[in-house]
């Protein structure tokens, strides 16, 4: 694994600096390929001298990944949007890497995608999801398709989003209150998709749903954050019909949320079979053991006031 070179697509994004910050420990190279490569230059002090690299990339340009990936080992695609086009992301520029890696010969692809993919899905979003790994699969047979649930950490913008809400609102609205997700934390996302770009010859080929060790709704998990941070806001959870009212005004500038979020809200997001981080050894990381870290900054005393027992 020593000197092996990943390039990682969309690198410097919230799951890529934990990916590259897993292969730096192993000694493989990493070249962080994204749009904007100087975005990502706080990852240096991670690895030690020549051991990472930069390129830009864009994955809607075939010939810009033709050039990030040549001379690499194992590719990793970590790109992926949360509004725009869906399309041209994360199905096109999804077969562009897959292609691109096939064609330069790499050793191992691992496609970071998400629960919920699937081609006939109602949302663009999971569609595109799906039309993405099927691409992949065609392109690159032998790739790593990881499905995360909701992933949580530090920089995230799930928890965090809501932390916020909850910090500054005396009420806090919830949609779809009985929507089921489980949340997976980045670091152990990141464990595995590293292990699956070093070791081809046992994770090449498969399709693994990735969850935390806690199943739960979205009223639970607004009700745990105002615990966490010490807030007491009213928790109202308002009907489905109002929450379909909201999402047809999610084209306005500051919406809670869209049209196509409220489809992806339907079904719930959470591992359909057997949890995939037992396939690479890890025990998933409950949110409890890790999110005051961060979580402390929304209390009202913020970071130096007292830490109350999440429990």
């Amino acid at each position: 694994m020593k000197d092996m070179l990943v390039t990682l697509i969309g690198g410097g994004g919230f799951v890529g600096r934990y990916v590259a910050q897993e292969l730096l420990k192993t000694g493989a190279r990493v070249r962080i390929a994204q749009r904007d490569p100087k975005s990502a230059f706080f990852l240096k002090t991670q690895g030690a001298l020549g051991q990472m690299q930069y390129a830009a990339v864009d994955v809607t340009k075939p010939e810009s990944i033709a050039r990030a990936v040549r001379g690499s080992d194992a590719v990793v695609n970590l790109v992926g949007v949360l509004s725009g086009n869906f399309q041209r992301i994360q199905a096109e520029g999804a077969e562009n890497v897959a292609k691109a890696a096939a064609a330069a010969s790499v050793a191992a692809l691992v496609h970071v995608s998400a629960i919920g993919a699937d081609a006939e899905s109602d949302s663009a979003y999971g569609r595109s999801k799906g039309e993405g790994e099927a691409a992949v699969r065609a392109a690159f047979p032998s790739a790593t398709i990881l499905r995360p649930s909701i992933v949580f950490g530090r920089e995230d913008q799930f928890v965090n989003r809501f932390a916020a809400m909850v910090a500054a609102f005396p009420v806090v609205p919830v949609l779809r209150s009985g929507a089921k997700f489980q949340p997976v934390y980045v670091a152990d996302v990141a464990e595995g998709a590293a292990q699956a770009a070093l070791q081809p010859g046992r994770f090449g080929g498969a399709t693994y749903e990735l969850g935390g060790p806690d199943v739960v709704s979205m009223g639970e998990l607004i009700r745990w954050i105002a615990n966490a941070i010490g807030r007491d806001p009213s928790i109202i959870e308002l009907p489905d019909f109002a929450g379909a009212a909201l999402s047809n005004l999610g084209f306005l500038p500051g919406a809670p949320i869209t049209r196509d979020q409220w489809k992806m809200l339907q079904k719930d997001n959470i591992v359909t079979g057997t949890n995939g981080l037992e396939a690479f050894g890890i025990t998933p990381t409950p949110m409890a053991s890790v999110a005051h870290a961060w979580l402390v900054r929304y209390r009202r005393e913020g970071r130096f006031g007292t830490l109350g027992q999440i429990t």
